[in-house]
């Protein structure tokens, strides 16, 4: 039997992902949530303000749609309440209603299983997963147990399976230091041993560019699919989508380039436009 009737090729699994390899998935940060400290509205206008935000993404031409509660600083370090889950369900489920593109969760700070709930809810396609393998230090404390065992569990104990965990390697916002004697290929590897389904590299912080060798690397490590995680631009998108399959654009989308503001249709147009003059 050949290799590719064994086991899907990272091409292969990002279409079935995202719809298209050289995939751009664009970020809806929902509004800080209610409870949250920078909460100042009820859930009816964050509903309309992510809903907006999807669909000025959706008609500039991505593939798909990461739903994040980034505005609920300072994070909790992988717990959060029911009204954080009951909210973000709400919203991933009226945005599956307002577009047809895929949608992913990501429940801040590495809350991967609540994430898992609501995608589950809201028939969403794939989660964003921090602290899936291996410990590190966040802006939250130590993440000192590695997610995969009780995560892969719960997916299976919901009947979950189809939804696909991309889980972060040396995420940004964190220190390293604890693995400093891993390399990012061992990493990775380890990654797609311990059963995730894609793998995101990131700059050290939000709107920071990827280290392009560092995207090269992760895809010799494994079969899975590479996702950058941060600081692509329209300046920057297509050699990124070089040698990454898929790529999360957040900050790059919104006005005046800041991730806190709504969506600019027109700068989320020019990083399809520079994405697909070379990679149709």
């Amino acid at each position: 039997m050949s290799q590719s009737a064994q086991s899907p090729t990272p091409e292969q699994r990002t279409r079935e992902l995202f719809g298209r390899h050289r995939a751009l998935v664009g970020m809806v940060h929902v509004g800080a949530l209610p409870g949250t400290p920078r909460n100042r509205c009820g859930i009816d206008e964050l509903l309309v303000n992510a809903a907006r935000d999807a669909s000025l993404l959706a008609d500039a031409g991505f593939d798909a749609l990461l739903i994040e509660n980034m505005h609920d600083l300072p994070y909790l370090k992988r717990t959060v309440g029911p009204e954080i889950v009951a909210s973000m369900s709400v919203i991933a489920r009226a945005l599956r209603e307002t577009v047809e593109l895929p949608l992913g969760v990501q429940i801040l700070a590495g809350a991967n299983r609540e994430a898992l709930a609501v995608a589950q809810s809201a028939d969403c396609r794939f989660i964003r997963a921090e602290g899936f393998a291996y410990a590190s230090i966040a802006d939250e404390g130590l993440l000192e147990e590695a997610d995969a065992g009780p995560l892969l569990r719960y997916r299976k104990a919901i009947d979950a399976e189809e939804i696909a965990i991309l889980a972060d390697v040396r995420k940004k916002h964190s220190a390293h230091a604890l693995t400093a004697d891993v390399s990012l290929e061992e990493q990775v590897e380890t990654i797609e041993f311990m059963g995730g389904d894609g793998v995101i590299v990131t700059g050290p912080a939000t709107g920071r560019r990827v280290d392009t060798d560092e995207v090269v690397r992760a895809g010799t490590a494994s079969g899975l699919p590479v996702i950058t995680g941060s600081g692509a631009c329209a300046e920057t998108i297509a050699q990124l989508l070089d040698h990454a399959d898929a790529a999360i654009i957040g900050s790059a989308t919104k006005v005046d380039g800041r991730w806190e503001q709504p969506v600019d249709l027109a700068r989320a147009q020019a990083i399809v436009g520079a994405a697909r003059v070379r990679h149709a």
